[in-house]
């Protein structure tokens, strides 16, 4: 379902007080686990909660972006969600979010942000390791537009469907405390409590 006319925002002046967004984060799991949960939390900035969504993914599999673009292609908020916010271009491990074709398919802008930046060399170890189809995930993973946006603290940011500009507004909106968008940091906080009975850990 993709949505039409909304492919990216009209100008920065665009970006309105309480915009709607949703923050999306994996669950904990083991490697024995054969699934996770992805938990969506729909926010107008910087953390007024409206909705919250979910979706079970395989863990290390290739289904999260089918996953997230169902999430939000169904729900009552699709018509509202202004961009997309993930922890990470990876959710349940390895399972890569293909932030372009997320965007293509929803017609939403699509970001991750998160405290570190990839370590590439590491990644690619592991990819090689594990999976048969590695250089297709690591050529996901390594798609042009990585940048570090510094408010209070750094961030390592990427964003398909948006200028550079537009993504600092929508970080600057949305950080209430410390360094993650708040839509991203809740979550993490219930996806966590749902699967271990108390939230642990940052996002």
């Amino acid at each position: 379902m993709k949505r039409r006319g909304r492919g990216g925002l009209a100008s920065r002046a665009d970006l309105k007080d309480e915009v709607r967004v949703l923050g999306v984060d994996d669950s904990p799991f083991t490697f024995e686990d054969d699934r996770s949960l992805l938990l969506g939390v729909v926010a107008r900035l910087p953390g007024y909660v409206e909705g919250v969504l979910s979706a079970p993914v395989n863990v290390d599999g290739d289904d999260a972006t089918a996953a997230i673009a169902k999430m939000v292609s169904q729900s009552r908020f699709v018509k509202q969600v202004r961009c997309v916010m993930l922890d990470s271009p990876c959710m349940a491990g390895f399972n890569v979010v293909d932030m372009d074709a997320l965007h293509a398919e929803t017609g939403i802008p699509v970001m991750s942000v998160s405290r570190d930046g990839p370590d590439f060399v590491k990644i690619e170890a592991a990819l090689r390791k594990h999976f048969p189809d590695w250089e297709r995930r690591l050529i996901l993973l390594k798609k042009p537009g990585f940048r570090t946006l510094t408010l209070d603290h750094p961030v390592h940011v990427r964003a398909v469907g948006m200028t550079g500009p537009e993504a600092e507004q929508f970080i600057a909106k949305s950080v209430v405390r410390g360094a993650i968008p708040e839509p991203i940091r809740l979550a993490h906080l219930i996806a966590s409590g749902v699967a271990k009975g108390e939230s642990r850990g940052p996002a």
